[in-house]
C-alpha cells in the first residue's frame, strides 16, 4: 500500500517535525469542507517535500451531507454516491488516518485517536498520537435535540448516512407490515412526523411524499395512501425555513401544502414517544415513524479537548483568518466553527460556506509555507459571500433565491431553472473532488443506471 493511502497506525514517531521537514498539514474531519481541503492540498503537495497532508476521519466513506434526506426517502442510492477515504487519499496523494480524534496536546503540536473497534469488538487500529504544524478542524455537526425527552431513543437524526438508510429501511418496513397485516391500518400507523422544518426536514417531507406513494405501487394495494399515509413537518419558529428569505418560505409552503404535506409552525415538542409527539400544550401526534431535524450543534468532544474557545453549541469560536482564538496553528472551518461575519451576524453552517473556507484555506496553506510557518505570518481574513439559497422539493419543484452577483440584488428563482441551480451545487462538490472530466462521466453513467432501476429503494 502507498503511503499516501495508509489507513493509519501507532507508528507515527515523535510528534515534532524533524528541523526542515516537510510542513505536516492534519485536516480533521472528511466532510465537504475538509475532504475537499485534503484533495486540492494533496494534488498541490504530492511529493511531500514542502508538506504533508493526513485527513483523520472515523469513518470509512463520505457521502454529501445535502443528499443524506434523499436517502433517508429512498430515492436515492448511497453506494452510487458514497466516495471511499482510502481510494482517494491514493488518488490524491494525500494519507487517510482512519480514527477518531479524543484528544489535543497543543503544547506538543499533536492529536489523539482512539483505538477503533469493528462490530464483534476486535480492534481495527489502536490508540495513537499524531503530530501537526497546522491542524485544521472540520469535524462539522451533530443532531441538537435540546435535551427533549424521548428524542434521541425514539426519534431518527439525519448525520450520517448509515442513520438516513436506518430510516429508509424503517420506512419500508412499516408499509410491508401495514400491508401484511389483518386489521386495518391503525390511527397514527404510517404517519411520520419531522421536527424541525430547516432544509433537511423540508427536503425530506416533499421527497418523503413521493416516495412512499412509489413503495407502496409496487404491490402493496391494502394500503390507500391517501387514506393512511400521513407527513406532518413540525417547526417551533413562526414559519418554515426560517434562516432562509421570507419569500422562499411562502413559496414552499404553498408547494407542500398543495402536495398535502401538513405543516405546523410555532409548535414546540415537548416530548417524543414510541406512539408519536407530544406538544408544549400537551396535544399528542400520533406517529409511527418521527426524524429529529430541529437544530444542530458542534461534537460534545470539542468543548472538552485542547481548552479552545468554544461557545453554548460547541462550535470553536475563531478569528476571521479562521484561526482559533487561542492557538494561531489550530484553524477551524465548517459547521464546527463559529466564524464572525464582521457585520454582527456568524456565517451559517451552510454547504457554501464549508465550500468557500476550504477555498480559502487552501490558498492561505501556500501562503503559511512559503513563509516558514504560521509564526511568520498572519492569514488573510475569511470573507463570505452568499451566493443564495435553494431548496429541492424533489421531483415537484425547486425554489430559491440568487444574489445580486447576478442582477445587482437577490432575485427569486423557482421551478426547472432553480432545480439545475441546485443540482449544480452537487456537480461543483464532485469536481472540486474528482475533477471535470470525471464528474461528467460520473454523470452520465448514473443517468443509464437509474433507467434499469426502480424509482426508490426498496430494501
Amino acid at each position: 500500500m502507498e503511503a499516501g493511502a495508509t489507513a493509519g497506525g501507532p507508528l507515527d514517531g515523535p510528534p515534532e517535525a524533524p528541523p526542515g521537514g516537510p510542513h505536516r498539514i492534519v485536516v480533521v474531519g472528511g466532510g465537504a469542507a475538509g475532504l475537499e481541503l485534503a484533495t486540492r492540498l494533496g494534488d498541490r503537495y504530492r511529493d511531500g517535500r514542502r508538506a504533508t497532508v493526513t485527513l483523520v476521519e472515523k469513518a470509512r466513506t463520505h457521502l454529501w451531507k445535502p443528499l443524506l434526506h434523499a436517502v433517508a426517502a429512498g430515492s436515492m442510492d448511497r453506494a452510487q454516491h458514497e466516495l471511499n477515504y482510502l481510494a482517494q487519499a491514493h488518488w490524491h496523494h494525500f494519507t487517510y488516518r482512519y480514527g477518531e480524534m479524543v484528544g489535543l496536546d497543543r503544547a506538543a503540536k499533536a492529536i489523539e485517536l482512539g483505538a477503533m473497534l469493528d462490530d464483534e469488538g476486535r480492534e481495527i487500529t489502536p490508540a495513537s498520537r499524531l503530530g501537526y504544524d497546522t491542524l485544521i478542524m472540520a469535524v462539522g455537526s451533530v443532531t441538537n435535540d435540546f435535551g427533549t425527552p424521548g428524542a434521541a431513543r425514539h426519534a431518527i437524526p439525519l448525520e450520517t448516512p448509515e442513520q438516513a438508510s436506518r430510516f429508509n429501511r424503517r420506512l419500508v418496513n412499516a408499509c410491508l407490515r401495514a400491508n401484511a397485516q389483518e386489521e386495518p391500518v391503525r390511527p397514527g400507523q404510517l404517519h411520520i412526523a419531522i421536527i424541525g422544518a430547516g432544509a433537511t426536514g423540508t427536503e425530506l417531507a416533499a421527497e418523503l411524499h413521493r416516495t412512499v406513494r412509489a413503495v407502496v405501487a409496487y404491490g402493496l394495494d391494502r394500503i390507500k395512501p391517501e387514506r393512511d399515509i400521513r407527513i406532518v413537518l413540525v417547526e417551533a419558529a413562526p414559519r418554515i425555513l426560517p434562516a432562509l428569505p421570507e419569500r422562499i418560505s411562502e413559496a414552499t409552503t404553498k408547494l407542500l401544502e398543495q402536495m398535502g404535506v401538513e405543516v405546523k409552525t410555532g409548535t414546540r415538542v415537548a416530548e417524543v414517544r414510541e406512539d408519536g409527539v407530544v406538544f408544549a400544550d400537551g396535544a399528542l401526534l400520533p406517529a409511527e415513524l418521527v426524524v429529529w431535524s430541529a437544530g444542530v450543534k458542534g461534537p460534545d468532544f470539542l468543548k472538552e479537548v485542547g481548552g479552545l474557545e468554544t461557545n453554548r453549541i460547541n462550535q470553536i469560536v475563531v478569528l476571521p483568518t479562521l484561526q482559533s482564538t487561542r492557538d494561531p496553528s489550530v484553524f477551524a472551518m465548517g459547521d464546527c466553527a463559529a466564524c464572525p461575519r464582521g457585520d454582527g451576524a456568524w456565517v451559517p453552517p451552510r454547504a457554501q460556506a464549508a465550500h468557500q473556507q476550504a477555498s480559502h484555506l487552501f490558498t492561505q496553506m501556500e501562503t503559511i509555507i512559503a513563509k516558514g510557518g504560521i509564526a511568520k505570518g498572519t492569514p488573510a481574513p475569511f470573507v463570505y459571500r452568499d451566493f443564495g439559497s435553494l431548496v429541492s422539493l424533489g421531483k415537484y419543484s425547486t425554489v430559491g433565491s440568487l444574489m445580486g452577483f447576478l442582477v445587482g440584488k437577490s432575485m427569486f428563482i423557482e421551478g426547472y431553472f432553480a432545480r439545475l441551480m441546485y443540482r449544480s451545487l452537487y456537480k461543483m462538490h464532485q469536481t472540486a473532488l474528482h475533477g471535470g472530466a470525471p464528474t461528467l462521466w460520473r454523470t452520465l453513467a448514473g443517468l443509464v443506471s437509474q433507467r434499469a432501476e426502480p424509482g426508490v429503494k426498496l430494501h
